[in-house]
């Protein structure tokens, strides 16, 4: 793993904005070429326009034209490590592939998993052309 990863999501943590539920998230998403995008959850008090952390790393990546990606780390500091939330694995499966989801909290605790374990079976192209 990248030792980038952790901490620039950790740095991206601190910018995040959750005045209503105070669970702060900030991701680092590394391209096969070793650049690094980060984001940071954005709560909305129409809940429904809260965007997650994973997705703002993601979105700020392909409008920069990045479209081969490596790993995603998110951090959270939290007594349970926080994996991306149901949208936004299917976001990375799409523009990803199965890459490696590296989940840390500032509480100590670490795991990694592979997106395709986390989304055993995505909708995707396959799907679209039967």
């Amino acid at each position: 793993m990248n030792p980038d990863l952790i901490s620039k999501a950790t740095a991206a943590r601190d910018a995040a904005i959750a005045p209503y539920s105070n669970f702060k998230v900030g991701a680092a998403l590394e391209t096969t070429d070793g650049e690094i995008f980060t984001g940071c959850n954005i709560e909305n008090s129409s809940y429904g326009l809260t965007v997650c952390a994973e997705r703002i790393a993601l979105w700020k990546a392909l409008s920069e034209g990045a479209r081969r990606f490596r790993a995603i780390a998110v951090v959270t500091d939290s007594a349970v490590l926080a994996s991306p939330c149901g949208a936004c694995r299917q976001l990375l499966w799409e523009y990803c592939g199965d890459i490696t989801v590296h989940t840390h909290s500032l509480q100590g605790i670490s795991n990694e998993y592979k997106l395709a374990a986390l989304l055993p079976i995505p909708f995707d192209n396959h799907n679209l052309n039967p």
